[in-house]
């Protein structure tokens, strides 16, 4: 029998409060994929702070648990969770890549940045010449 894929959950919206439950709302949405997905789900954070900076202490505790291998699925409700900068946030996910984890969205399935960073790196390329 296959090992479910183990899953860490991450949340974040864009305020210094929580009034409405969107956090938790969105926690329980993921909550539910991952169940779907058959996923075992390993850990979860959450931020409320802005996506233009990368220096959040839920996302660094989603870092810290990819290496150490507590994951092998990072579950986002969308791609603007992790960061609202592209570059950044394609940087980020690259990373993860790199440690083995897979990122994975309800709302965008597979987040995937292999052929966007082809064509970045050609066209770094051919910029230096």
């Amino acid at each position: 029998m296959e090992q479910a894929k183990r899953a860490w959950i991450y949340c974040r919206i864009d305020a210094p409060e929580d009034l409405h439950g969107a956090l938790k709302r969105q926690r329980q949405q993921l909550m539910d994929y991952a169940e779907q997905m058959g996923f075992e789900v390993t850990g979860s954070s959450q931020d409320q702070a802005s996506g233009l900076n990368r220096n959040r202490p839920g996302l660094n505790e989603v870092t810290e648990a990819a290496r150490n291998g507590r994951m092998d699925v990072l579950i986002v409700r969308d791609i603007s969770r992790i960061g609202r900068d592209t570059c950044q946030t394609m940087e980020y996910l690259e990373q993860l890549s790199r440690m083995g984890v897979q990122t994975c969205s309800p709302m965008e399935g597979v987040l995937d940045f292999t052929f966007q960073k082809v064509i970045r790196d050609a066209l770094s390329h051919m910029e230096m010449k």
